[in-house]
């Protein structure tokens, strides 16, 4: 019989591990055979989607407004409170699965992630890996207060990025060095911060006995089809072919820009003196450009982008307090993807808005996939869950 999970996202946004913890209880105790193994996955399946959301949810919201003490608060008592006895209690299943002998059919990928996770577990780690989670929540903190005063205006690093594009020299290198300035502002904090992460990810791998976090988080990413060789000879095809191009277009930019010699503020101009591209001004007309867009290339993908559109789950524009970068997560409870971006202006905004849209139809179309149960396996619908959108539970939660 499948698990009673609650389908209302606020009610999932509130679990504690009191409303968590007898699932987990009843699946550890649920018998475990070749007859029931199916069922079984569905209903873990279920499970880690309803805490993939919620992690998703609380940490989306710390990233929208880092100032939001409220977000912050609830982020932190999920990381600290609920992932630790989430961690031990996915590792007990992962064994539970591996010791029965049990191989479902068409589940060699997830089970070889699992052998990976249970080799690499150790207790000592989980406090680590929570405070890693404290870690990246602190730069966060820290970048997205970062703001420069311009002409009398309070503006955030990215806002400051399309005067890069002005035609003025004197006005690309000013505001260069106002943004570098203020970066440099939180230099000390910044590496202070890395030293901290380094550690305490140095210290991860050595619990887990690998020669280095390399190796270790090679094998917690299921890097199962190339090594760190193979990244190496990409490396170094690039030193030989990449990189000598690269001088030659700058070379070319510095004649063009006719200057003696090519600095930072000079690599976003048009080297032939025309206006920067404006493609949008708002945010609204951002997402009004690319509506027109997708429903031109494909009604499903425009119908896709009109739910997120409708549905508020966009939020492209920069702001004072927001995360820097960009970004989409998926809320497998509520078969929503999110995108969340930085906006100002640039027609490289509208490149970073395609991608990311890139990877919320994929969303939408493996929620599809999710629910269309093959004729007779009476467990399709949460099987692809725990395939896809489990795995990201695993790799949030429970491997670190």
């Amino acid at each position: 019989m499948s698990m009673n999970l609650p389908c209302d996202p606020n009610v999932v946004l509130n679990w504690t591990w009191e409303d968590v913890a007898p699932y987990y209880q009843d699946l550890q105790r649920r018998p475990l055979t070749a007859e029931t193994v199916e069922a079984w996955l569905a209903d873990w399946s279920a499970l880690a989607d309803h805490l993939s959301e919620q992690y998703a949810r609380l940490y989306v919201a710390t990233t929208l407004n880092t100032a939001d003490e409220e977000a912050e608060r609830r982020y932190k008592a999920f990381v600290k409170e609920m992932m630790p006895r989430v961690k031990q209690a996915e590792h007990h299943l992962r064994r539970r699965l591996l010791e029965s002998g049990l191989r479902p059919v068409n589940f060699e990928l997830p089970m070889k992630r699992m052998e990976v996770s249970v080799r690499l577990f150790r207790e000592e780690n989980i406090p680590l890996m929570v405070e890693e989670r404290h870690l990246t929540n602190e730069y966060n903190k820290i970048t997205g207060a970062q703001t420069v005063e311009w002409e009398g205006e309070e503006r955030t690093l990215p806002q400051m990025r399309p005067l890069l594009q002005e035609l003025d020299r004197a006005t690309r290198e000013r505001a260069w060095r106002a943004m570098m300035g203020r970066q440099l502002a939180d230099r000390e904090a910044l590496n202070h911060l890395w030293q901290r992460l380094l550690d305490v990810r140095v210290r991860q791998a050595q619990n887990a006995g690998c020669a280095s976090y390399r190796h270790y988080r090679w094998q917690l990413m299921a890097r199962f089809d190339y090594t760190p060789e193979d990244c190496f000879t990409f490396h170094r095809a690039i030193a030989a072919v990449v990189v000598p191009a690269a001088q030659r277009l700058y070379e070319r930019r510095r004649q063009r820009l006719g200057v003696t010699a090519l600095r930072p503020w000079d690599l976003h101009v048009d080297p032939d003196g025309r206006p920067p591209l404006r493609p949008f001004t708002t945010e609204t007309e951002l997402v009004e450009a690319a509506t027109r867009i997708f429903h031109r290339v494909d009604h499903t993908l425009g119908g896709y982008f009109d739910i997120m559109r409708q549905e508020g789950y966009l939020d492209l524009a920069s702001r004072k307090g927001k995360a820097p970068g960009g970004y989409c997560m998926d809320y497998p409870v509520s078969r929503r993807p999110f995108i969340f971006m930085n906006a100002v202006g640039l027609q490289h905004d509208v490149r970073t808005l395609m991608h990311e849209a890139g990877h919320a139809f994929h969303t939408f179309e493996s929620f599809r996939l999710a629910l269309r149960s093959p004729a007779g396996s009476g467990h399709g619908v949460r099987r692809g869950g725990l395939y896809g959108h489990g795995v990201a539970l695993i790799t949030l939660l429970a491997s670190g």
